[in-house]
C-alpha cells in the first residue's frame, strides 16, 4: 500500500497523494466545500513542489489532473 518515492521531487509527492485522497472521500461524503479547497491545496502544494524542485509533479493520483467539483454545491443527492 505505501509507496517509496525517490528523486528531490518525488520526496514530496506523497503529499499530494493524501491530499487527493482526503479530497476524495470529502468528495464521496458530500463535504463539498471541504473539497473544493482540498483541490486548491493540491494546486499550491503543486507548485510549492516544483518551486522547490525545479521538476515538474503530476497533480492529481496516478498522474490525472486535479479535478474541479467548483459550482457542484446544493447539486448533490443531500441537498
Amino acid at each position: 500500500m505505501f509507496t517509496t518515492y525517490t528523486g528531490t521531487a518525488m520526496t514530496n509527492k506523497w503529499m499530494i497523494d493524501v491530499l487527493a485522497d482526503l479530497r476524495n472521500f470529502a468528495a464521496k461524503q458530500a463535504m463539498l466545500e471541504l473539497a473544493e479547497h482540498l483541490d486548491d491545496a493540491i494546486l499550491v502544494a503543486s507548485i510549492e513542489i516544483r518551486t522547490h524542485s525545479n521538476q515538474v509533479v503530476d497533480v492529481g493520483v496516478n498522474g490525472t489532473k486535479a479535478g474541479n467539483i467548483s459550482g457542484t454545491v446544493g447539486h448533490n443527492q443531500y441537498s
